[in-house]
């Protein structure tokens, strides 16, 4: 049986199109939107500057930018058709915003980012990076880069941790994210909510969850 998993082809800007079209937010991704931004809102400074991990085309950072009127983001991907997307999406807020373009497996992505944030953001996108391992990296690096307080979001989708089906090896389960985490030095590791959940049929759709750890 295939694994339960999507194959993606980000740096074709037909593609990416296309891809943007069909994830624009359903009514419970846009409730992992509104917990990341009251998260934020109730955690960060006023001023804060966020980084996005894997900006896509832009929803999350659309809904920062909008409802959070002081602070400042950083966008980093790997896909230039992305960020052709994102910056259409986003041009209102030009000012505001910077696009990074980094590889998240890389190892050294953190070096690249414009400034310190005060909180790194990430959806849908670390279990693309295909590893286990990746994903213990990124957070091992989100946590150096973090200063002392800062927040750590990620809403991604997951495998159950009860379920029988196999998975793409991106997609672990919620108490494997929040073991990753604490081993990178996070505290306070919560999963704050868990959407469409579904472990007898699970599709690539569905599953996922939004977990906060505080540098």
């Amino acid at each position: 049986m295939q694994p339960i998993g999507a194959q993606h082809e980000f740096h074709d800007p037909v593609y990416a199109q296309d891809w943007a079209n069909r994830f624009v937010p359903t009514r419970p991704r846009q409730a992992l939107f509104d917990l990341m931004v009251e998260q934020i809102t109730s955690r960060c400074p006023g001023n804060a500057h966020i980084v996005e991990l894997g900006i896509g085309p832009g929803y999350l950072a659309w809904e920062i930018l909008g409802r959070i009127p002081g602070v400042s983001y950083e966008g980093v991907d790997f896909s230039e058709a992305m960020f052709a997307i994102a910056r259409a999406r986003l041009a209102a807020f030009a000012g505001r915003i910077v696009y990074t373009r980094a590889d998240l497996t890389d190892g050294v992505w953190s070096a690249r980012l414009s400034r310190q944030p005060d909180a790194i953001v990430s959806t849908w996108a670390l279990h693309d990076l295909g590893a286990e391992a990746h994903i213990a990296a990124v957070y091992g690096q989100a946590r150096a880069v973090l200063p002392t307080g800062g927040l750590l979001l990620n809403g991604d989708f997951v495998k159950p941790d009860e379920s029988n089906f196999d998975y793409e090896p991106g997609r672990i389960t919620p108490s494997r994210h929040e073991e990753l985490l604490r081993a990178a030095g996070f505290g306070d590791v919560q999963q704050l909510a868990y959407w469409e959940k579904d472990v007898d049929n699970p599709t690539s759709a569905n599953n996922y969850a939004c977990f906060v750890g505080i540098a």
